[in-house]
């Protein structure tokens, strides 16, 4: 049945009262998202709340601060029972296995530095639990991100979150224009944390001094180096510690333990120079060090680009925008050369140090806070 276009936009954006509007709130059991869930569900939505169980290992059923496993699904349904909203638990832990944990060790064991997370929104969250939204008949699903979704002419647009300390773009860069025309980002607009700690107050939610989650949820003490090894035995073989000049420096406990750009618990301490990781070289099981000018990169090789702005990417033959290579560092001036729809050089104007493959480079606009994507960090050509 057609929309009455007469009736103003809802929150949402459908022309339709809140009551008669489904969504699907993607619910972790952190302190956003159930913000969201009972947000919506205070203005009259008809929510329903949703949580996936991605793993389930040993501490992390009694961990605090994960996610989708254990004490948080538990979160997750109590929220959903205090605001009066049906709660459903999807397990998708094989899922989860396949779509992402395999490929970060894969990619560690390769001597890159993987970003889960990413992986987890755009294969798992923003893909198969999207879809189970549509299967319920929702209108639209909403999460705890912080980031901003921003109506136009030619399609929604991703901008990054009003408080700069909390933006998420980073992680949501490969966010498709369709999924983006499904997704809502409630949250995206507030000025800082402790605004949604003080909503989660006003709600009455047992989560409001929840801590944040701060390590990978499937690695929930900060020991990747010991889940890679479980997942694939054998990955800890040691190895050589080897300066660029060709000296070996010492032996080093395997190669999964170091990441580029690492400078501390090398073990070669006594030297003249301090050193940092500039290579791995996982075919040879080495360590390559060096000194720091070498960790210094312009040029960085990028892939599977998710393109999210109005004209086709590879309509220039260079863009110039601002990039993230870390999630972590601001924004850096670039120019952007597309070698066909998904692949590009990205010329850095000033170098970086630690560009690891296997890290994302995330596209922004200089002149708005908008996001137009971007891409993975690879080896080359």
């Amino acid at each position: 049945m057609a929309l009455d276009t007469s009736l103003p936009l809802n929150s949402l954006g459908f022309a339709k009262p809140p009551a008669e509007t489904r969504v699907v709130v993607a619910m972790s059991g952190g302190v956003d998202s159930s913000v969201v869930a009972a947000m919506l569900k205070e203005e009259g939505y008809d929510v329903v709340g949703v949580t996936l169980q991605l793993y389930d290992h040993g501490a992390a059923l009694a961990k605090k601060g994960a996610c989708c496993a254990g004490l948080d699904i538990h979160d997750a349904r109590r929220v959903a029972e205090e605001m009066g909203f049906p709660h459903y638990v999807l397990d998708y832990e094989n899922t989860f296995r396949e779509a992402v944990i395999d490929e970060f060790a894969d990619s560690y064991l390769a001597g890159a530095t993987p970003v889960p997370c990413i992986r987890c929104n755009e294969r798992v969250k923003f893909k198969d639990l999207l879809e189970t939204a549509r299967d319920l008949d929702a209108d639209c699903m909403a999460t705890g991100h912080y980031i901003q979704r921003v109506a136009a002419p030619g399609g929604a647009q991703l901008h990054s979150a009003a408080d700069a300390a909390r933006d998420q773009s980073y992680f949501l860069f490969s966010t498709t224009p369709e999924q983006l025309d499904y997704l809502r980002f409630p949250l995206g607009h507030l000025a800082s944390k402790a605004e949604t700690r003080s909503l989660a107050a006003r709600y009455g939610l047992g989560v409001a001094d929840k801590p944040d989650s701060q390590d990978i949820c499937f690695v929930p003490d900060g020991n990747y180096a010991a889940v890679i090894e479980k997942l694939r035995p054998g990955a800890a073989d040691p190895g050589e510690i080897v300066h660029v000049d060709g000296r070996v420096l010492a032996e080093h406990r395997g190669v999964i333990h170091y990441t580029v750009g690492q400078r501390r618990g090398l073990g070669i301490g006594g030297l003249d120079e301090p050193l940092y990781v500039v290579r791995l070289d996982v075919d040879k099981r080495q360590v390559v060090v060096g000194p720091k000018e070498l960790l210094a990169t312009r040029t960085i090789p990028v892939r599977e680009i998710n393109w999210l702005g109005d004209a086709p990417f590879e309509s220039r033959e260079s863009w110039r925008l601002d990039v993230k290579v870390r999630s972590t560092r601001p924004p850096r001036e670039a120019l952007i050369r597309p070698r066909g729809t998904h692949e590009a050089e990205v010329e850095l104007v000033v170098a970086e140090d630690g560009v690891s493959p296997g890290q994302a480079c995330v596209f922004y606009d200089p002149e708005s806070p908008r996001i137009l994507g971007g891409g993975w960090i690879w080896r080359g050509y």
